[in-house]
């Protein structure tokens, strides 16, 4: 049977078994080496407020939140795209010393 990706659509190369996380839309069980994660700062404070207050100088904290998820679920929301067959397995040539 033909092979639909080299990497069988995972990260995992020879590493046997992986964990397992729940995607933070779904829920649904998926490896670890399989999820889509996504980091997005996040700041408590408003971004109007946030400007106003850094031009004047005062430092706000802005907080990383990394979501993981399912394939189905980054294809909905737009974080990857269904690409072509031919695009998928394409091959970029290295680029040669001068």
């Amino acid at each position: 049977m033909p092979k639909k990706r080299e990497n069988r659509g995972r990260r995992k190369g020879d590493k046997g078994s992986v964990a397992r996380i729940q995607c933070d839309n779904c829920g649904a069980l998926i490896p670890e080496d399989k999820a889509i994660c996504v980091t997005k700062w996040y700041s408590p404070v408003d971004p109007q407020l946030a400007r106003e207050l850094e031009k004047k100088g005062a430092i706000i904290a802005r907080y990383p939140v990394t979501k993981c998820y399912c394939i189905n679920c980054a294809i909905f929301y737009g974080i990857i795209k269904v690409r072509p067959e031919a695009e998928r397995k394409k091959r970029v040539p290295l680029q040669s010393l001068k």
